[in-house]
């Protein structure tokens, strides 16, 4: 099955989309859209989007029904963003300066490009170019070493796949493709036809982290998977409550934060995992999860970072 869930600009669920397995995202995007506008009145709507996300066919019936986007455009697959794009000179405009605690706004700079009559912004973070460059050191650096240990060692590793090249019946290490790859150190390129200012797109892009965070809350804290049930009625009444959990948590979360309180997490990345770390509960804590019945979260939690999975 495909669950969609519909989430306001401060990350709030409205509503939950189900779908069976075999549909497509970009299938389902414009029904829900027209749905919305009925359901909720909803007059002006602009779309953003992952990368992937949108074919074309979608994006020329978004513009046919007038509804504005922004799109991740996939940096090495489209010819146009990979050649004319990047490609183009010019001066970045800083969004967010590099700040002094780790908490502070990611670095950010972006630039806009216009190829005829598109508009791509470029968006581009420094501390992560720096990431993307060290780890690519790191897998070229391990692929040199497991290269001298012999070939079966790397088939099946799409991480060392991608810097390789064969030499006959054996593989050697491409150069150029290593050198290729650093283009895209800390970018990504956005495609829009709003009239918001490029630093306003990025801005708006980045705001997916709530996206992915409430599918992260779904998988992980609210075990949404796997599902037992055999009929459809009873299969979208347990996706449905956890779209009421995830609810429920953000309202929790806005009463914890207009009080002040905090409840303290500490994350530690370490390989393609994302460890995460619960301070010990104190006082009356502990007794209000049992009043509602629901279990405390596990003090340890272990979330698979699938981004470095796929690239490493």
């Amino acid at each position: 099955m495909v669950v969609g869930i519909i989430i306001d600009s401060e990350g709030r669920p409205i509503c939950s989309e189900l779908w069976p397995g075999n549909t497509t995202d970009v299938k389902t995007l414009v029904p829900v859209i027209e749905r919305l506008r009925v359901r909720f009145g909803i007059g002006k709507v602009c779309i953003v989007a992952d990368r992937g996300m949108i074919s074309r066919e979608t994006i020329r019936d978004l513009e046919d029904k007038g509804i504005e986007y922004i799109l991740g455009a996939r940096m090495r697959r489209q010819k146009e963003v990979k050649e004319e794009v990047l490609g183009r000179a010019g001066r970045y405009k800083e969004v967010y300066a590099k700040g002094p605690h780790s908490k502070s706004p990611s670095p950010l700079k972006v630039k806009e490009v216009m190829v005829r009559d598109k508009r791509y912004i470029v968006c581009y973070n420094e501390d992560q170019a720096k990431k993307d460059a060290a780890d690519r050191e790191k897998i070229t650096a391990s692929l040199k070493d497991k290269l001298k240990q012999g070939q079966k060692s790397i088939v099946g590793n799409k991480g060392y796949r991608r810097y390789l090249k064969s030499a006959g019946e054996t593989f050697r290490i491409d150069e150029d493709k290593i050198k290729e790859e650093s283009r895209y150190d800390g970018k990504w390129v956005l495609t829009t036809n709003t009239g918001l200012s490029a630093e306003d797109v990025a801005l708006q892009y980045k705001q997916l982290w709530m996206v992915e965070q409430i599918f992260r809350s779904m998988k992980s804290i609210l075990s949404t998977r796997p599902i037992y049930h055999k009929c459809d009625e009873t299969i979208r009444g347990h996706v449905f409550c956890s779209f009421l959990a995830l609810l429920l948590i953000k309202e929790l979360q806005e009463r914890l934060d207009k009080k002040g309180w905090q409840v303290e997490e500490v994350r530690i990345m370490t390989g393609d995992k994302e460890v995460t770390l619960r301070t010990e509960l104190k006082g009356d804590a502990g007794k209000a999860f049992q009043a509602v019945g629901v279990a405390v979260p596990p003090t340890v939690r272990v979330n698979m970072n699938e981004e470095n999975t796929v690239n490493s």
